[in-house]
């Protein structure tokens, strides 16, 4: 099959998802094209990007300037160029009398981006706004091929609260299949109007055999190290998890708290640490790639990832640190966020607080303080479960299946 990937950024250390869908569908030897809107501006990339090249099958759109007099040179200049280059498609775009909340510079980006013709067995796109283009780009013929969306976190929960309930009304009409990743996300796709026969929830998965699982067993009177893994933004609930920290800090000293990523709430985070007074335990360590989060989930004896809603409404889908640490054999303490809870099972694979409770977070913390003995038995237990439901080889086959499934007329 040919297959389009396309996405908001890439590569994203943050978004290991996204990439062994890629190597995974190319490894089954498939031809593999990247679209996205913009390069992530970390330096920092996973292994596999070099070694599968992905950089070369990359196509990035156009910068967008935020000047309004550049902005006008840059439609002008995509006009231009378009109608050169894909006359037919410039005509029908030039026709369409709305484009719901899809600029109009961003859709000439689109249609430069693209070959002169993108005839595609599929295009995937990642996060629903991409959905949206995709659908416009088909009907304007830039590009051919099946629509296959998956819906993640934020487009299906601060995206809809900001562009109303009706957003996806045209790609749920237009697109072909939709792959929530959770059973929570097609209860919200069928709520908002999607037809349910073209919902097949699809997990994101890991490579479990980088990860050599090794149940924890704590020695005693030695240091219990915590560890953190996300990007710095309001619905990781980060901050939360460094006030339980703190709190536990006076009865237990040899706690240490490493916090892996960056992000906007970075120098927050950092002041928060200083006001109480906990620099020597808590550390944020930045960007980390895949190979370095492995050598520090080695050297962690129990995962934290206090997930929240955003005050804008944004959540998440399932993290992946999540999935990592469950196949290293760690316990894990998350929050009930989302779909967390199909992924955790509270009291066997580790322990689920409310989001946002500090008191609660600093509770299960401390139980597993004075129980380390039941470390290993969860960490058994979480394996088992990521390995059964989150296996990244099972999960690309069944994607590679439900591709040729669509391409065959079965699943409509």
């Amino acid at each position: 099959m040919k297959i389009a990937f396309f996405l908001n950024r890439f590569p994203m250390l943050s978004q290991t998802f996204v990439l062994n869908q890629i190597t995974g569908l190319i490894d089954r030897g498939h031809e593999v094209d990247i679209y996205a809107i913009r390069p992530e501006n970390d330096t920092k990339m996973h292994a596999d990007v070099t070694k599968y090249n992905l950089l070369n099958r990359t196509h990035y759109f156009r910068d967008i300037p935020s000047n309004k007099l550049l902005r006008g040179v840059t439609v002008v200049s995509l006009l231009i160029k378009n109608y050169y280059r894909k006359p037919t498609s410039l005509l029908k775009f030039l026709r369409f009398s709305r484009y719901g909340k899809i600029s109009v510079v961003k859709i000439l980006c689109a249609i430069e981006a693209f070959p002169a013709k993108g005839a595609y067995d599929i295009v995937q796109c990642h996060f629903g706004p991409n959905g949206i283009l995709a659908v416009i780009l088909r009907n304007i013929g830039v590009i051919e091929g099946k629509i296959v969306t998956t819906f993640h976190g934020y487009d299906i929960s601060s995206y809809i609260k900001k562009n109303g309930d009706d957003v996806y009304k045209n790609l749920f009409g237009e697109g072909d299949i939709f792959l929530p990743i959770s059973e929570r996300w097609k209860n919200t796709l069928i709520e908002m109007g999607c037809d349910e026969r073209k919902i097949f929830v699809h997990r994101m998965g890991i490579d479990t055999s980088k990860f050599l699982c090794s149940p924890r067993n704590h020695k005693e009177n030695g240091k219990v190290r915590l560890l953190t893994i996300c990007r710095l933004v309001e619905k990781k609930g980060v901050r939360y998890a460094v006030r339980a920290v703190a709190k536990v800090l006076g009865r237990y000293p040899n706690l240490e708290y490493k916090i892996a990523g960056d992000g906007p709430l970075k120098i927050q985070l950092e002041d928060l640490i200083k006001e109480l007074n906990i620099q020597d335990n808590v550390k944020i360590l930045g960007w980390k790639n895949q190979e370095e989060i492995v050598e520090l989930l080695k050297d962690t004896d129990i995962l934290i990832a206090p997930s929240i809603t955003g005050t804008d409404g944004e959540q998440e889908g399932i993290p992946v640190a999540l999935m990592e640490a469950l196949a290293q054999g760690l316990p894990v303490l998350s929050t009930q966020h989302s779909g967390i809870p199909e992924l955790i099972q509270d009291g066997e694979s580790g322990f689920l607080v409310r989001e946002g409770d500090v008191d609660a977070l600093a509770e299960r913390l401390e139980f597993f303080l004075v129980h380390p003995e039941i470390w290993s038995k969860m960490g058994r237990a979480g394996r088992e479960h990521v390995e059964k439901y989150y296996n990244i080889d099972t999960l690309n086959d069944r994607l590679a299946g439900l591709y040729q499934e669509l391409l065959a007329g079965k699943l409509s």
